[in-house]
């Protein structure tokens, strides 16, 4: 990036300093070839040395006298002429700078070699996320608030200085540039020994593609993030590795098609993915029996469509463009939904549900209104394009689910890049039934109050559990249930839940707490964050580690095991006297 900036400079600079150094060089002549005249009144020529520093100090308009000598009246004249033409040729040097530096083109290489240069000065891992829109906005500041580094790129001017004046936690370098360039991926640490991961999340999925791409191609075994909209791009994008693709319409009606048949499980989900500091969502019972409007037969209908066919539900799409997106082989109704007789025709007062499935959030908000006027006990489920709109879907009163796809996405990403376990463990929960995620809500309820709770996860090495590995190396590592022993009081249960272990290939949700740890183990935990902290010091420290394991404490260091016997005989001596 030096060499483009170092080019702008040269080639827009060229012609002022031509013109500067021809300026220097008639008026530097001409004094050396005029002759002068001495205190004496014998005539001497000026040499170039003294040539250039009398031009120096008059053509910059400093000012400081005739030298050697008093100059002759032609070497007076000679000077009026130099002082016009270097003044001129350093004003118009001066503006065409000023000009550079205002470019556009100018700037970006500045700001792209700054960007590089602060990326290859990382210390800490980081993610490189392309695309700070909704989705991304929400990505990055959710791994600031956990401490977690970010790269930004964005093609959008408007949007890189709003990341710049946001209140975040950890410094993000951002760049706006075209993502789907590769030197611009380079630029943002692509192949950066920290970088974590590559995260593509712009609005156009060609473009998603394009950075995954070049991702996988330029640094193969790094972990390669993507948001997909259609069906041919996600095909594409498996086809060469990308290791995690997200469509937030098909996330979002596994969501719905769990809510209605596990509403514990949905429930379950939406507190462990929940933000810190967030309030405990009641349960959602969405009815799954009886007739549901779809309204919109779009990517987000289709996928909607075929869970609830998938769970036997009466379904009715309503579809205002059935010649661009299609129609379901069975109950459609033609309209935008937002027309009574539209809903009517649908049978809306017989029905449970609707869904205001399109892409743009009036029609939805317009369809839900008459909806609710037309029946008032309808359980609605509202897709939310833009978050400006997030209060006018919350104003609606009515039993209802509101989704955001950018949010959905954004979400998913933060669950998978924070605590990795927490994906692996929801996925094996889907195959529970729904008694055994209720029996664990309750169980959560009763060590949180009235946030969400705190989860985490450790792996059992010398990084996390350095006291768990010295007493694993001595053959008597401690069991699970041993290491949630509160360690100011052992007879105290810390306030958390174990909810995966993960050993090689095996991984067993709930893990009972006689299971004997072992190094390289990863654990998933639930619960409050006094919990953690105090785990924390019962993994590393050898002192709170014995004393839960045993009790007591005895003296680890050479000092304290010569002063102990000591301290014994002086406390037996004062107990004694006590006693006496």
């Amino acid at each position: 990036m030096i060499d483009n900036v170092i080019f702008l400079i040269l080639r827009r600079m060229r012609a002022p300093l031509i013109v500067l150094i021809l300026s220097y060089a008639i008026a530097i002549a001409g004094l050396v070839l005029i002759p002068g005249q001495d205190a004496d009144g014998k005539l001497w020529h000026m040499g170039f040395f003294h040539a250039f520093y009398v031009l120096s100090y008059t053509a910059t308009t400093i000012g400081f006298g005739e030298i050697p000598y008093a100059f002759t009246d032609a070497q007076r004249l000679w000077m009026i002429l130099s002082i016009y033409l270097t003044v001129i040729a350093w004003v118009y040097s001066i503006g065409t700078l000023i000009a550079l530096l205002q470019e556009r083109a100018f700037r970006q290489a500045v700001q792209e070699l700054r960007f590089a240069r602060r990326v290859r000065a990382a210390r800490d891992p980081f993610y490189l996320v392309c695309g700070y829109g909704e989705t991304g906005g929400a990505l990055i500041r959710a791994l600031t608030e956990r401490n977690q580094h970010a790269v930004a790129i964005d093609v959008e001017e408007q949007r890189i200085n709003l990341l710049q004046i946001e209140n975040l936690r950890q410094y993000v370098p951002a760049l706006c540039a075209d993502a789907r360039r590769p030197l611009h991926l380079l630029e943002a640490g692509l192949r950066h020994p920290l970088c974590s991961g590559v995260v593509a999340l712009t609005n156009v999925n060609e473009a998603n593609l394009k950075i995954a791409i070049t991702a996988k191609l330029l640094h193969p075994d790094i972990r390669v993030i993507c948001r997909a909209d259609s069906r041919d791009v996600e095909a594409n994008m498996a086809s060469f590795g990308t290791d995690y693709i997200y469509d937030p319409f098909d996330i979002f009606a596994l969501y719905l098609a769990t809510a209605l048949r596990s509403p514990c499980l949905t429930l379950l989900h939406d507190w462990l993915t929940g933000v810190e500091g967030e309030a405990l969502k009641e349960p959602l019972y969405p009815p799954l029996r009886g007739r549901w409007i779809l309204c919109g037969y779009g990517r987000f209908g289709k996928a909607l469509y075929r869970h609830f066919k998938e769970l036997g539900i009466d379904v009715v799409v309503v579809e205002g463009q059935p010649e661009k997106n299609g129609v379901p082989p069975e109950g459609y109704v033609a309209g935008r939904g937002t027309e009574a007789v539209t809903l009517e025709e649908a049978d809306i007062h017989q029905a449970v549900g609707l869904v205001a499935g399109t892409d743009d959030d009036a029609q939805n908000l317009s369809i839900l209104m008459t909806a609710l006027e037309l029946n008032e006990d309808l359980f609605v489920v509202a897709r939310e394009n833009h978050l400006d709109n997030d209060e006018l879907f919350q104003a609606i009163d009515a039993k209802k689910i509101v989704m955001h796809p950018s949010s959905i996405v954004a979400h998913r990403i933060r669950v998978l890049l924070a605590t990795p376990l927490l994906s692996q463990f929801e996925q094996l929960a889907r195959f529970q039934d729904d008694g055994w995620a209720c029996e664990l809500i309750s169980r959560i309820s009763g060590l949180v109050q009235e946030q969400v709770p705190e989860v985490w996860e450790i792996e059992i090495d010398r990084q996390q559990a350095h006291a768990v590995c010295e007493l694993a190396v001595a053959g008597s590592a401690p069991t699970l249930g041993e290491i949630l022993r509160d360690p100011r009081e052992r007879g105290r249960r810390l306030s958390c839940i174990p909810l995966l272990l993960v050993r090689g290939n095996r991984r067993e949700v709930l893990p009972a707490g006689d299971i004997r740890l072992r190094e390289r183990d990863q654990l998933l935990f639930c619960g409050q964050e006094s919990a953690r902290v105090r785990m924390e010091w019962t993994l590393q420290n050898l002192h709170a580690l014995n004393y839960v394991l045993t009790g007591s404490s005895p003296p680890q260091g050479a000092v304290w095991r010569w002063i102990a016997p000591a301290l014994e005989r002086w406390q037996r001596r004062r107990k004694q006297a006590q006693g006496g």
